[in-house]
């Protein structure tokens, strides 16, 4: 086994994991890995947009307001005031690495009586804000960041970025030649898809950058690698985690049988996109978002996502309607280029007709408890984005602060770390990964077979709408399949598949258990039994 010495290691190469790279790369030697491509994570996937208050018109109090009314108060509003007050800068940073931010154009809007909106960019609005302050690079701004943040981190020598690596546990105190016991984390062990063999790379701090777990259900819009990697890691190696019942699911992914995971942008409904039901349908052609929200469209995520599971339960239906074509050609165009020609290429013209939609999996509101600091409960251990839990996004992410966030606490950790350098220990010697138990499975299929069990149990037992009683069915199974995973684990050599469905397991266990702990309807946990919202918010902790 290869055991390589750098200052930093950081798991994954998207938002949050390069701009800590970034901030750390002035005088820290800095390991970025990434599971597969360097653009292979949620950022590159994001359509819309990054919020942040730049309108003379809106406010921080408004923003904070926003984000605590869609996180259905279990918010911590110290981190939402924290992490809205830092993003203005956030996107002022972002444009200097040249990520090319649409120009204002001079519109009216509706929020200022008229006045001019948007002093320098074009600012649009989402579902659950009271403003526009959706700055964005037309419909493809995740694809935009990633371009301008890959860019600057391999023109920095400080910075090793390294693909086609599978992170497959961290390294601890119990990992070292002579253990501590103190639970500091060094770094992680890493299978690499070229040599086959899993490496060893250890540093003074380690920083999850791993996205959530949208792959553990059958239908969602996360990329392949979203398997809830350095959440699971960090439950084995001994952090709490938090809120794991609170998953997003997105309204609108477009429906088709080839297509499984395209999402069509919250920015659709915020420039004035219309749900209706489709034709054949009672009151087909007809809106009906007015019968669930006075909000309509522009309601919170979780209540758009309800409202069309309920009318395609109700009625039967494989999908409902989404129709932004009574905007016109041009405008059309103009603001949703990749839709428009994603979707064309389906024979689905958007400026002529609407686009079938369902709800699916988008985002992993719980994590990995941090502090402002990207602290976990772990010395050593920091994590950013979508893997952790930071109080922002409470029991429903409000639209476009999911890359907020990882610029705010990428950078937050980082600065934490090179102000404390002093004060983190040199890695002691490290035992070398175990490869005496290497041997080829001929039951590889089964791993297949199980992943597409759990991603079917989560998707019917611990969806949208949940009872106790599917909570307790998906409970039973995923304890069976927990079994039959350490047996293979055990005794058979790792793949990748492998390290992911082990991931899976645990990261479904956990959102399970949250689940059942959660005696009440808040955000996006929504449960038959328990319809009601409890007059505290707490949030549903779980320890090793």
């Amino acid at each position: 086994m290869t055991i390589r010495p750098y200052d930093v290691i950081i798991i994954g190469s998207g938002a949050a994991g390069l701009t800590a790279a970034i901030n750390l790369a002035q005088d820290k030697r800095v390991l970025v890995l990434a599971k597969g491509a360097l653009d292979g994570g949620s950022t590159n996937w994001a359509q819309g947009g990054i919020a942040a208050v730049l309108d003379a018109g809106d406010s921080f109090e408004s923003h904070v307001e926003d984000t605590m009314i869609a996180g259905g108060g279990l918010n911590d509003r110290a981190t939402v005031e924290f992490v809205v007050s830092e993003a203005p800068a956030a996107i002022e940073r972002l444009a200097a690495l040249g990520v090319p931010f649409n120009a204002s154009e001079g519109n009216a809007s509706e929020d200022r009586g008229g006045a001019a909106f948007g002093e320098r960019w074009h600012l649009t609005r989402e579902g659950g804000h009271s403003h526009r302050r959706i700055v964005h690079v037309d419909d493809a701004t995740g694809a935009a960041v990633q371009q301008a943040l890959v860019k600057a981190a391999e023109a920095n020598p400080n910075i090793t970025l390294m693909p086609d690596m599978v992170a497959v546990d961290l390294i601890t105190s119990r990992h070292a030649e002579r253990y501590s016991g103190d639970g500091h984390v060094w770094g992680v062990y890493a299978f690499n898809r070229k040599t086959k063999h899993v490496d060893a790379f250890i540093g003074r701090a380690t920083i999850l950058a791993t996205g959530g777990a949208g792959r553990a259900y059958l239908f969602s819009t996360a990329p392949r690698g979203a398997t809830g990697d350095g959440i699971a890691m960090a439950w084995r190696a001994g952090c709490r985690v938090s809120n794991m019942e609170m998953n997003q699911f997105h309204p609108t992914c477009l429906y088709n049988l080839e297509v499984k995971n395209f999402l069509i942008t919250e920015a659709v409904r915020g420039e004035g996109g219309l749900l209706k039901l489709p034709p054949g349908a009672p009151n087909g052609g007809k809106r009906f978002m007015d019968r669930h929200d006075k909000r309509g469209e522009l309601a919170p995520r979780d209540v758009v996502a309800r409202a069309i599971d309920h009318e395609i339960k109700r009625l039967g239906l494989d999908y409902v309607h989404l129709d932004i074509s009574h905007k016109g050609e041009a405008f059309v165009k103009e603001h949703f280029p990749t839709i428009y020609a994603r979707l064309l290429d389906l024979d689905i013209d958007i400026t002529k007709e609407p686009i079938p939609v369902v709800p699916a999996q988008h985002y992993t509101c719980g994590g990995v408890i941090i502090d402002l600091d990207g602290r976990t409960d772990l010395p050593g251990l920091y994590a950013a984005g979508e893997v952790s839990e930071s109080g922002l996004h409470g029991a429903n992410r409000l639209a476009s602060n999911s890359l907020l966030e990882c610029f705010v606490f990428g950078e937050a950790a980082a600065r934490h770390i090179r102000a404390h350098w002093d004060e983190l220990p040199a890695p002691p010697a490290i035992k070398p990964w175990d490869e005496s138990r290497v041997t080829d499975s001929d039951e590889e299929v089964i791993v297949q077979h199980n992943w597409k069990e759990i991603r079917r149990f989560m998707w019917d037992y611990v969806g949208i709408v949940r009872t106790t009683k599917r909570l307790e069915r998906a409970k039973h199974r995923i304890d069976l399949l927990a079994s039959e995973v350490d047996e293979y684990y055990g005794n058979f050599r790792v793949t990748p598949d492998l390290i992911e469905l082990r991931n899976l397991v645990d990261v479904a266990r956990l959102i399970i258990r949250s689940a059942l702990k959660r005696h009440e309807s808040r955000g996006l946990h929504y449960t038959l039994d328990y319809p009601e919202m409890l007059p505290k918010a707490e949030d549903t902790v779980l320890a090793p």
